[in-house]
């Protein structure tokens, strides 16, 4: 599979944090309304310095789910991979909640300029040659649903992601809004455009302590990403991890995958403000504190290495896309 460094065969990515992010910010914010907590030298100092930590910590892949609507800069991120022994992965796909930008409004089949969709061209591409020139492949596609549900932009996205997938066996990981269990409504989307279970990741999950839609996802043939640990202004990680032990008792070890949705440099939620109100949320947080809750709450090791290590090895090993099957 690709990594920002090449490709990796899946069964030497080893522990694996599947939905994290390096740097999220906003180009046009970022160069008209600069964060005062932000320097490029500085952030790029820090994400390598925390990732050769998660190293020490047995953490050996870091999937950047940063994608566009997120500031997504692969180039910086490669200067990132290049000094640390981490597998840095890059993800394609387009975040947003409700619209995309008027662009999007005007270029595609039946718009006014026309043309092919380029929501799919750009998956294609940033899956089959590299993204923005830079020769670093996607290896996971990224969609979003929020409380809005999926508007007509929203759905397009999902679409295209749908599309690129079939062409590339490419898997796809998603955001959802658990406290309005859409995460169905993406299973049915996806499923019914002929994207395979086995290779989606209904995301945020973690944020939801309903066992009963939780298994209903499982139960379909998705992995839910348990992805939010250290994001306890949501939900105490005691009580994510409290779900996490009911399912493995219930035999759910190979349908879970654990993260943190974290980044080394969010302006959404910069440092300054993540070290005063959500201390644990940063990517040591899975092995420094939440697989030993895990193991002392009764989860076996076994079922550590699976939600670490081989659920993410199985979602991110290349596929035959749709045609080959």
């Amino acid at each position: 599979m690709q990594t920002f460094r090449g490709p990796v065969p899946a069964e030497d990515l080893g522990t694996t944090l599947i939905h994290e992010h390096v740097f999220v910010g906003h180009p046009e914010l970022d160069l008209n309304l600069p964060h005062p907590e932000w320097s490029e030298r500085r952030a790029v100092e820090d994400a390598v310095a925390g990732l050769e930590q998660l190293w020490d910590l047995g953490v050996r892949t870091v999937v950047d789910l940063t994608v566009l609507g997120l500031g997504r800069d692969v180039a910086r991120v490669a200067e990132v991979a290049r000094r640390t022994r981490v597998h840095l992965v890059a993800a394609t796909g387009y975040y947003t909640a409700d619209v995309l930008p008027a662009y999007f409004h005007t270029h595609g089949p039946g718009r006014l300029v026309g043309g092919p969709d380029p929501l799919v061209e750009l998956f294609l591409r940033d899956i089959q040659e590299g993204i923005a020139g830079t020769g670093i492949r996607a290896a996971m596609l990224k969609v979003v649903t929020d409380e809005q549900g999926i508007t007509e932009d929203v759905g397009r996205v999902l679409e295209a992601a749908a599309t690129a997938h079939l062409a590339t066996g490419v898997p796809i990981t998603t955001h959802t809004h658990a406290a309005s269990r859409n995460g169905r409504e993406q299973l049915a989307l996806l499923v019914g455009l002929g994207v395979d279970p086995g290779r989606l990741v209904i995301g945020h999950c973690g944020d939801s302590e309903d066992l009963d839609y939780l298994r209903e996802l499982m139960d379909a043939g998705a992995t839910i990403g348990m992805d939010r640990f250290g994001m306890e202004h949501v939900l105490p990680d005691e009580r994510r991890v409290a779900t996490v032990l009911a399912l493995l008792q219930e035999g759910y070890a190979d349908r879970m995958v654990l993260s943190h949705d974290a980044a080394f440099f969010s302006r959404v939620t910069p440092p300054s403000w993540r070290a005063a109100h959500v201390p644990n949320w940063h990517m040591a947080n899975l092995p420094r504190r939440v697989v030993p809750m895990l193991l002392a709450g009764g989860a076996t090791e076994d079922q550590v290495r699976r939600m670490t290590v081989a659920n993410p090895a199985r979602l991110l090993a290349p596929a035959l896309p749709a045609e080959g099957r």
